[in-house]
């Protein structure tokens, strides 16, 4: 893959990058529309596939994760995708796979010998980062070698992993990395649900559930809309009790801030952005807006 990004930088085309960890849906091949449009009918479009095991913890779902490489590949074919980079885990964490530790609870693999790995240190402690310890170290050392390995001019970010576009935002500037990164909107079913390859787990009354977190959304705007300004604890209060009128329900985060820095607001004001985690059943959601 290395070697065939270099051929394209000395030929002078643009590669555009998604990242993605598989089981595309429509809001991945929204990411590949974008890709496509910033470089251009003559450039290079890469698609990598690829479940990442250091950013699952030790009780998440990556022996589950869904998986569908012949589904993939042929989405990625009628997007018009050039290349898709499929790297195992002995590839991406060189020395690990043979010399691998088996977590039982998790059912992967945790690398041993490789030890180097990416931190960003402010925005990645709340929210996600807080519910997910280590996880965003898993994102940003895998975004970090996957830059490395396609060389790309530009990269595509969905909308909906905020907190995970801002952190990858900033890492690409404080590491100097050559890479614009884009990021596109979020794609939505027509209940509002967000698009993720993780709702294919909820069924029946577990999804029709599941649009609590676009009401939660809903109700905030029209909140703000209303009182300009409204006292952040309320407003999670309120949100709080509209989840757990879902029987199957569980909130665990519900937050309000800066949308570049992050910084949580004690007033909720237009501009201001929010995002919240709910566990459907066993399914954990995450979803954000604008307000």
């Amino acid at each position: 893959m290395q070697r065939l990004a270099k051929q394209w930088r000395r030929t002078g085309k643009r590669v555009g990058f998604v990242p993605t960890m598989g089981y595309l849906h429509a809001g991945h091949l929204s990411l590949v529309k974008r890709a496509r449009q910033a470089v251009g009918k003559n450039g290079i479009v890469v698609v990598s596939i690829y479940v990442n095991p250091t950013q699952f913890g030790p009780n998440e779902d990556f022996a589950k994760y869904p998986r569908d490489l012949k589904r993939d590949f042929k989405l990625c074919r009628e997007a018009g995708v050039d290349v898709v980079f499929t790297p195992s885990d002995a590839e991406m964490y060189p020395e690990a796979g043979s010399s691998r530790r088996a977590d039982r609870t998790a059912q992967r693999a945790v690398p041993t010998h490789f030890s180097t790995y990416v931190i960003e240190e402010q925005l990645s402690q709340s929210m996600e980062g807080r519910s997910r310890p280590m996880h965003f170290r898993g994102v940003t050392t895998v975004v970090g070698k996957l830059f490395n390995i396609v060389l790309p001019d530009l990269a595509v970010f969905g909308q909906k992993d905020w907190q995970q576009a801002a952190i990858i935002r900033r890492m690409t500037a404080d590491l100097n990395f050559p890479v614009k990164i884009i990021i596109a909107p979020t794609q939505r079913e027509p209940d509002g649900v967000a698009m993720s390859s993780r709702n294919r787990y909820l069924a029946g009354k577990l999804r029709r559930q599941a649009t609590v977190l676009w009401c939660c959304i809903q109700v905030a705007r029209a909140t703000v809309k209303k009182s300009k300004t409204y006292p952040a604890a309320n407003l999670k209060a309120a949100l709080k009790k509209l989840v757990a009128c879902e029987p199957d329900a569980r909130l665990d985060y519900v937050e309000f801030f800066e949308p570049d820095t992050l910084a949580p607001v004690a007033k909720v004001s237009r501009g201001a952005h929010m995002a919240l985690a709910v566990f459907i059943g066993k399914t954990r959601l995450i979803d954000n807006a604008r307000l």
